[in-house]
């Protein structure tokens, strides 16, 4: 199966939208539930061609009962059903609908509720980032899953941002290149001291931590040296809590549903991706993020595919927007590299953004593939 992913304002209000996705050659859609904000290029929809998002939502109508402590904010830019409007379209042009839920990184909540949110060793804190060990965030996070399935019915289920996300986020204005931080210091500057992680670290682990930064790490396990270990076992922990939750949820109320992970192998990841370096048995699709390096990429599917059980699949979450080319050739060379990684479903990033030459590319390089 393949899936392209766009935003509910790419198809509520654009009546041509749904079967120019179609004629894309996927199967599926992956539909935003819930997502943060972003200024977002509209370039088929008659009423605009480009949308301010200013923080983050929920586009199905957000019913105060079914919340707790923390309540989603409903959007005013599309229409507060802007899914349902949506996944009805997408149904009717022969497509699946799979919600993309972004459930961990939501700035609106952060900024509301300081005291859930992920902090550095320096007490820096990350105000896009809501941090799982709180029990407030994994209820708001079983509730998000729980009122996608009750509300929007979807035929599937991708969760992003499902564990903690750390340093490696691309803010308003970004402003840290010229640090000149590796990804050692991003791993170390990604590692959480909230009031509910901090127990939960090995002794002095602040103070090395902030050494480290100040310092010239060559990766994390060198930095943490005998500490590493268990800090690695408590943030896989956190990702982990968080996906068995969720995936009781799903199986309760929905357990025909299946469901895909944004995932990452590398037990340090803290960001879209969540850290899965032993894989989950209850999962039905690991999708790994193929936007950088080729063989970086093809080598992470491969070590996905290893993770996987019998039955479970691996997909590629392809780059379809600049810096990669309009070119069809191109972009089928790449899907039949991860195709050899491993690969059984490509996630076409993203087809409500993607300029008509960018959409022709996808559309001709999944028929090369058929």
């Amino acid at each position: 199966m393949n899936v392209a992913y766009v935003y509910p304002w790419d198809v509520a209000g654009d009546p041509a939208a749904a079967d120019r996705i179609a004629s894309l050659g996927v199967e599926a859609v992956a539909l935003a539930a819930s997502y943060h904000s972003t200024r977002a290029a509209t370039p088929y929809h008659p009423d605009h061609r480009v949308l301010d998002v200013p923080y983050p939502a929920f586009y199905l109508p957000v019913r105060p009962a079914a919340w707790g402590r923390l309540v989603p904010a409903a959007p005013t830019w599309t229409p507060v059903d802007a899914f349902l409007r949506a996944r009805d379209e997408l149904r009717a042009a022969g497509l699946q609908v799979h919600a993309w839920t972004v459930l961990t990184h939501n700035s609106h909540l952060g900024a509301a509720h300081p005291d859930l949110v992920v902090r550095n060793a320096f007490g820096d804190a990350y105000p896009y980032a809501l941090c799982p060990a709180h029990d407030d965030v994994q209820e708001y996070c079983e509730r998000l899953v729980r009122e996608i399935l009750t509300a929007g019915e979807p035929d599937g289920l991708i969760l992003e941002a499902c564990g903690p996300m750390g340093f490696g986020h691309q803010s308003v204005h970004e402003k840290t290149a010229g640090a000149d931080w590796g990804p050692a210091h991003a791993d170390l500057l990604s590692l959480c001291f909230c009031t509910a992680c901090a127990p939960r670290c090995p002794p002095g682990l602040r103070d090395a931590v902030m050494a480290a930064i100040d310092g010239s790490p060559e990766s994390v396990e060198q930095a943490l040296g005998s500490s590493a270990q268990a800090v690695r076992e408590v943030r896989v922990a956190l990702s982990a809590s968080l996906r068995t939750r969720l995936l009781a949820a799903v199986r309760e109320l929905a357990p025909g549903v299946p469901v895909t992970l944004h995932a990452n192998p590398d037990p340090w990841a803290a960001a879209a991706f969540a850290a899965l370096p032993e894989g989950d048995l209850g999962l039905d699709v690991l999708v790994g993020n193929c936007w950088g390096d080729q063989a970086a990429d093809a080598a992470r599917l491969s070590r996905l595919g290893e993770l996987a059980t019998p039955g479970q699949r691996v997909g590629a979450y392809v780059l379809a927007l600049p810096p990669r080319p309009a070119d069809a050739s191109v972009l089928a060379e790449q899907l039949r590299a991860y195709a050899k990684a491993g690969a059984a479903e490509f996630h076409l990033y993203h087809a409500g953004l993607a300029s008509p030459a960018r959409l022709e590319a996808i559309r001709q390089a999944l028929g090369h593939l058929g």
